[in-house]
């Protein structure tokens, strides 16, 4: 893999990986990916040391997390129009959608993210594929 200007750094992970993590094996990786998982959780979670402790555990209810965040966004882009029908100037609902397009891209990058940490947080490691 090459870096976004082609001079051949690596990349950390399979595509996908999140730049704020080090690749596995790093030093102070799994710290940079609890510390990640925890930006995407509620933030009562950073209390509970049993999840800081054991990032694989604080991937697994990441994912849950993530998941129904993109469950939640699905069902609101599906009912907006009709939910704020009259309620709003015109206009605002199509502005509400772009935004949450938006919100759509960081939710489905979210999503592979912590399924790539939770993978590689049980020992899976990714081999590039020529």
């Amino acid at each position: 893999m090459f870096d976004d200007e082609g001079r051949g750094r690596r990349r950390p992970g399979p595509p996908g990986w999140p730049a704020a993590v080090p690749p596995p094996g790093a030093e102070g990786w799994e710290h940079r990916a609890a510390s990640w998982l925890l930006d995407l959780c509620p933030p009562e979670y950073r209390a509970q040391p049993v999840l800081v402790r054991h990032p694989v555990v604080l991937a697994r209810l990441a994912h849950h997390h993530v998941a129904a965040q993109a469950q939640a966004h699905r069902r609101a882009v599906a009912t907006l129009r009709a939910d704020l029908d009259g309620a709003v100037a015109p206009g605002v609902v199509e502005r509400a959608l772009t935004a949450l397009d938006h919100e759509q891209a960081r939710l489905l990058a979210a999503v592979r993210g912590v399924r790539l940490l939770e993978e590689a947080l049980r020992g899976r490691r990714h081999v590039p594929r020529l």
